[in-house]
């Protein structure tokens, strides 16, 4: 990949080693009764201050990160985090102000002012050509292997509604976006051709899944996947590439990480 942008996320992935490497509608029904009359006695809960959410920190969120053990069909690099964090060093900008989001979260950027962060990258595990394998089999699973689809995967955490705000933003991007946008990142801009729905993704309190189409210097495109999902006050965001052009969706990685959130 030759745009600046895609190159960065390669050469993330690639540091961690490429070849290694949702809205529920969960609606709380009031008890009516059509004839009951009100109690002018304040209820515990309705007296009650409700608490805002509270954001988990850095320590928390790497807790929670999945572990090999817990996705055996993928493979994880220990030190992606480290360097995934650099990304933030990067400040971008987009030529549509809502679309900025977008571009922050393929690259795992903090989105606002999270409490805490954790960040990760996992790869699908590439198939071995089968003993006795010819020369030519060899050579197709080199080829599968350079293209399977590395995932970075981020935790982010909110005080207060940051996480709903997070979500909104980049559901709302999703629709503002569709026919295309531009991000700006060390000087070098990257063009989005379109935003689609992604494929479809039901974890969490609510998800979202886009399809990123970019164009590449040489004509030739490339289908980036981009999930984020809430569980509470803390946002899960999956991002992911190959190498052969079209990422496919990790659903079970997304499964289990979400899951982990509680």
């Amino acid at each position: 990949m030759r745009t600046a942008l895609v190159r960065r996320t390669v050469l993330t992935a690639s540091a961690v080693s490429l070849a290694l490497l949702a809205t529920a509608c969960g609606s709380d029904k009031a008890d009516e009764k059509g004839d009951a009359k009100p109690d002018a006695r304040p209820s515990a809960a309705s007296s009650a201050p409700v608490a805002a959410a509270k954001g988990k920190t850095d320590a928390d969120l790497t807790a929670l990160l999945v572990t090999q053990a817990e996705v055996p069909d993928y493979l994880l690099k220990a030190d992606a985090g480290a360097k995934l964090a650099q990304s933030d060093q990067t400040p971008i900008t987009t030529d549509k102000p809502a679309c900025k989001v977008l571009a922050q979260s393929q690259s795992l950027q903090k989105i606002g002012k999270p409490t805490g962060v954790a960040r990760t990258a996992l790869g699908a595990k590439p198939e071995s050509p089968a003993a006795g394998a010819s020369d030519e089999e060899k050579a197709e699973a080199v080829k599968k292997a350079l293209g399977i689809t590395t995932t970075m995967t981020g935790l982010s955490s909110y005080d207060g509604q940051g996480a709903q705000e997070t979500l909104a933003a980049f559901k709302s991007a999703g629709q503002i976006c569709a026919g295309g946008f531009s991000a700006t990142a060390g000087g070098e801009t990257t063009k989005y051709q379109s935003v689609a729905a992604g494929p479809a993704v039901s974890v969490g309190d609510e998800a979202v899944s886009l399809a990123l189409t970019m164009d590449l210097e040489d004509g030739d495109k490339a289908t980036l996947l981009t999930v984020m999902a809430r569980k509470g006050s803390t946002v899960a965001t999956f991002s992911s590439i190959s190498l052969m052009g079209t990422a496919e969706s990790p659903k079970t990685l997304i499964d289990t990480q979400v899951k982990k959130l509680g």
